[in-house]
């Protein structure tokens, strides 16, 4: 815990030192009735707050996102409990501007710039059978595409571990390491208008490469992670944004959905979603 108290306090402080050019604050909410975890069967409601922070600085910018994903009963907290799992997951990512830092353009034809990211993940979630302890540090280069708003193309090399333990069994394992393994990922925000309604299509998508050995020592598989909602700008100022969502997850956490892990390694979650920004 203490290890991840730092880690949440590096990004603080990254955010905060560097003297940001602009920045954008939000708090969200979403829900959706047909989120899904490996080995279980049943379709999990869960309600999640998130709070990001995205920046702009001298060199590059900052994205920081912490979210709390409050399951129903179908997402046990505890084997034989009635009430739901807790988890956190945060991200936080710092991308280097190469034309910022040189003063070199790097711009192309589709190209804007490009760029260098590194940051990490981590999560704790209290559950009846994994727990996860996530810790996963990434680093690679970004291509940063010349659209309307943002695309951004990174290729990141991941280091992950984690410590699960199984109230079913009673029993849990020392951290792992899982082996290094590339990720490319992609993050959008594109604005768009129907007639006079101003929306924007925003999102992620992941495509990560197998893992090797899982702490038991089954084989890992590659899985694909799309995050993407349209959003409609209620308030005309980019203040108050209400919207759809919907999440495409195959083979989640690098379990194989055709395998042991079953459907619930497969997500098609359809969402609502709501953001305040400040």
């Amino acid at each position: 815990m203490k290890k991840k108290i730092a880690l949440v306090a590096m990004a603080a402080a990254a955010v905060g030192v560097q003297a940001a050019d602009w920045s954008d604050t939000s708090i969200s909410l979403r829900r959706g009735t047909n989120y899904a975890e490996p080995f279980n069967t049943d379709a999990v409601t869960k309600n999640i707050v998130g709070l990001t922070h995205v920046s702009g600085f001298k060199y590059g910018s900052n994205f920081f996102n912490a979210d709390l994903l409050l399951s129903n009963q179908k997402d046990p907290s505890a084997a034989g409990s009635k009430t739901g799992a807790h988890e956190v997951y945060v991200v936080y990512r710092n991308t280097l501007d190469f034309e910022k830092v040189s003063g070199k353009s790097f711009k192309t034809t589709g190209v804007r710039g490009l760029g260098f990211t590194s940051g990490f993940d981590f999560n704790t979630k209290t559950d009846a059978g994994y727990n996860s302890k996530k810790e996963m540090f990434a680093a690679g280069p970004t291509v940063m595409l010349d659209v309307p708003g943002f695309l951004n193309v990174s290729l990141l090399q991941l280091w992950e571990s984690n410590s699960p333990y199984s109230t079913y069994t009673s029993s849990g394992k020392e951290r792992y390491h899982y082996a290094p393994h590339p990720m490319l990922t992609a993050a959008w925000g594109v604005p768009f208008s129907v007639g006079s309604i101003p929306l924007s299509f925003e999102g992620f998508a992941n495509y990560i490469a197998a893992k090797g050995k899982d702490e038991f020592g089954g084989n890992t598989v590659a899985e694909t992670n799309i995050d993407m909602q349209v959003m409609y700008d209620v308030s005309g100022n980019k203040t108050f944004k209400v919207g759809a969502e919907y999440q495409y997850w195959k083979n989640k956490f690098g379990n194989d959905y055709t395998g042991a892990a079953g459907k619930g390694a497969f997500a098609k979650t359809p969402m609502i979603r709501a953001e305040y920004h400040f």
